[in-house]
């Protein structure tokens, strides 16, 4: 008689081939879902600000030497110089994003709340993503980065609160935890992600999917000016004149940070602002039923 013993198997929840295969899917986006919400609590994170915008730029003295490196040495490929100087152009848009994450992170931690509040939130990988969250930083915050994993590598940026780094395998995760926390969306100039990501919540907020006020900041009256024409949409009548009201255009970061600093303060700190009763997860936005 074969006295020999069967191994036990794996749990479930252990089966790493079940857990990576198709049949595990839904349990993988509970996950992204679930350990999220558990560290977002522990940190006491109530709700954040996000900033989009492009992952190609990058800060003035890095471009400036760039072009200084060309010059150096006597590039005269035309396109490459064009390149380099629209990226020397483009940097101030990266110092724009910084500065407005300081200014929004000094006020924001100075607010007496038992969370904390309009934390600076990014996609957590180069460019504006890392100009935002490095500002939040040196104002003192802490600062969030969603990053996204995928085949070519994005490292996430080195001024993300070590416990506030996230990586998501399904972008509509990852989109779900960039809409649901904020209560504020500031778009810099980018490409297909940043669009992407502007009008998904200009969508929620004209269909009123959104129980609660997302303030959307447009930075950059130049470059959105040359992009879209928002106006010729309402001449077509493919939006409403009021839609026009869900979004302000900004040129400075002052000035951004001043209408989020008003319309956050409005929306979202008035003494009538609704008490959830027994709440044990940070409060983080409904949609509506």
């Amino acid at each position: 008689m074969d006295e020999s013993k069967l191994a036990p198997a794996p749990l479930a929840y252990q089966n790493e081939p079940f857990l990576n295969s198709p049949d595990g899917r839904i349990l993988r986006i509970l996950a992204e879902y679930s350990e999220p919400v558990a560290r977002f609590r522990r940190e006491q994170i109530q709700d954040t600000v996000v900033f989009f915008g492009s992952a190609r730029f990058h800060g003035l003295s890095t471009a400036q030497k760039a072009l200084a490196e060309l010059e150096r040495k006597g590039a005269t490929d035309a396109e490459t110089r064009k390149r380099a100087l629209a990226a020397l152009d483009m940097a101030r848009y990266y110092e724009d994003a910084r500065r407005m994450a300081f200014l929004l992170t000094q006020w924001s931690i100075q607010i007496p709340a038992k969370r904390r509040r309009f934390v600076v939130t990014t996609g957590g990988g180069p460019g504006i993503m890392e100009a935002a969250n490095l500002g939040a930083q040196e104002a003192g915050g802490k600062t969030i980065g969603l990053n996204i994993h995928l085949p070519f590598e994005q490292n996430p940026n080195s001024y993300i609160t070590p416990s506030l780094n996230f990586e998501f395998h399904y972008f509509f995760m990852r989109k779900f935890w960039f809409a649901y926390l904020a209560k504020a969306l500031v778009i810099f100039p980018g490409g297909f992600g940043t669009l992407d990501e502007l009008f998904e919540i200009l969508t929620l907020a004209q269909t009123e999917k959104l129980a609660k006020k997302i303030l959307v900041v447009i930075y950059g009256k130049e470059y959105w000016h040359r992009l879209i024409n928002f106006q010729a949409m309402v001449d077509a009548g493919t939006i409403s004149p009021q839609d026009m009201d869900l979004f302000k255009i900004v040129d400075s970061p002052e000035e951004g940070f001043e209408y989020l600093r008003d319309g956050l303060t409005k929306y979202h700190l008035g003494p009538l602002q609704p008490k959830r009763v027994g709440e044990v997860v940070p409060e983080i936005a409904k949609t509506n039923p």
